[in-house]
């Protein structure tokens, strides 16, 4: 009995030493890695599983972080910014101001006024085009002329002395509606309605002419006229010549004049009378 009882006591001696060892082997990385060596006196110890206890998932490999997108990107902070140069002005972020060179960091100016737009013209009408293009559409030209009439029996006293003891004397007159000047001088003359300066005498009262051109050429003016020739006696065949071909030559300044009368030369045509 005694025997048995020793044999027990060292059992038990033994199961109290290697408890603890093997209660210490179960601890998840304790074990001794495959090809490890372990130190001279130690056993090594093999895990045992629990029955009823399910076996533990091997590590698997974790997938890569999905990339990022644009909408998560928005709500991310902003990356810092380099600092714009020294002397000018940075770049504005969201909701700040632009902060003026000198100025505190910061702290942002008042955002520029909005630009008023400028009141629009008023629109004026055109004037009234013109139908010719001419100045003398819209006020008639007028013109001063020239004009030679007799002083009868004046024998000189009021001007050249010429024919019957007459004299031939210029009256200045105003024409409206004709711009050049040998044109006007001569409608001047011919007018039969104006009377000339009191005291004076138209040789050409009684004709009815019409002036159809006339020409310079810087020494001889020639004018040709239309209608009927109608002196009052033979003293106004000198006074007819005379107011004609003097009022041309005033008109232009020329030096001689040559006058036709429905194509004739104004000498033949007063003989014809």
């Amino acid at each position: 009995m005694a025997g048995v009882w020793k044999a027990r006591g060292l059992l038990l001696a033994t199961a109290a030493l290697t408890l603890p060892l093997w209660l210490g082997s179960c601890t998840p990385g304790q074990y001794p890695s495959a090809g490890s060596s372990l130190p001279a006196g130690a056993t090594a110890v093999e895990p045992t599983e629990e029955p009823g206890t399910p076996p533990l998932p091997a590590p698997r490999p974790q997938a890569p972080p999905p990339p990022i997108t644009a909408s998560a990107a928005a709500g991310a902070e902003p990356a810092p910014q380099p600092p714009a140069p020294s002397g000018r002005a940075t770049a504005p972020e969201a909701g700040g101001g632009v902060t003026a060179p000198g100025s505190t960091s910061g702290a942002p100016t008042s955002p520029p006024a909005a630009p008023k737009p400028s009141p629009t013209p008023e629109v004026s009408a055109p004037p009234p085009a013109d139908p010719s293009g001419s100045p003398s559409a819209r006020q008639p030209a007028t013109r001063a002329v020239t004009a030679y009439y007799v002083l009868l029996e004046d024998g000189g006293a009021g001007g050249v002395r010429f024919g019957c003891n007459d004299s031939l004397a210029s009256v200045r007159r105003t024409v409206a509606g004709i711009a050049e000047p040998l044109p006007a001088a001569m409608a001047a003359l011919l007018d039969g309605s104006a009377k000339p300066a009191p005291g004076m005498y138209n040789a050409l009262s009684a004709s009815t002419l019409t002036f159809l051109s006339g020409t310079f050429d810087g020494t001889t003016v020639t004018v040709y006229l239309a209608g009927t020739l109608r002196p009052g006696g033979v003293c106004d065949v000198p006074r007819i010549e005379a107011q004609l071909t003097q009022t041309a030559v005033a008109s232009v300044g020329a030096i001689r004049a040559e006058v036709y009368i429905n194509g004739v030369g104004l000498t033949q045509a007063l003989s014809l009378k």
